[in-house]
């Protein structure tokens, strides 16, 4: 029993096919995307739960090992999905030369705010 190929008569002739990276960037969208919606309904229920409260409250929250962990996994999940999403957009629709150039910004960015987050988060977890 042979295996069906699914490919073009084209692409069989000239050996080109799938880069074979289009699955893993989909799969790290929908897991990132999964872990968002608990990440997500945490965060505004701890908000909800701290309206109210001065600054002192939501540092002595923020600095429990629950809020802490839960802050630093929202930030990482949330830039990560973001600069996944993005990409595909830049792809789709930037088509000049400026791709390239846009692609690194906005993954610098999105780094930045990333970075900026955690260690935020941290400061003010360690007592910083």
């Amino acid at each position: 029993m042979h295996k069906q190929d699914t490919r073009s008569p084209l692409s069989r002739a000239t050996g080109l096919g799938s880069a074979k990276k289009g699955f893993g960037h989909w799969w790290a969208e929908r897991v990132t995307a999964i872990a968002l919606v608990p990440l997500t309904i945490w965060f505004l229920a701890s908000v909800v739960a701290l309206t109210g409260s001065d600054r002192a409250g939501v540092v002595t929250w923020l600095r429990t090992a629950s809020a802490t962990i839960g802050m630093l996994l929202l930030l990482v999940a949330l830039f990560y999905h973001m600069a996944l999403g993005l990409q595909v957009v830049i792809e789709d629709y930037v088509h000049s030369g400026a791709r390239f150039a846009a692609l690194m910004a906005m993954r610098l960015g999105c780094f930045t705010l990333a970075v900026t987050g955690i260690v935020v988060t941290l400061r003010i977890s360690f007592g910083g």
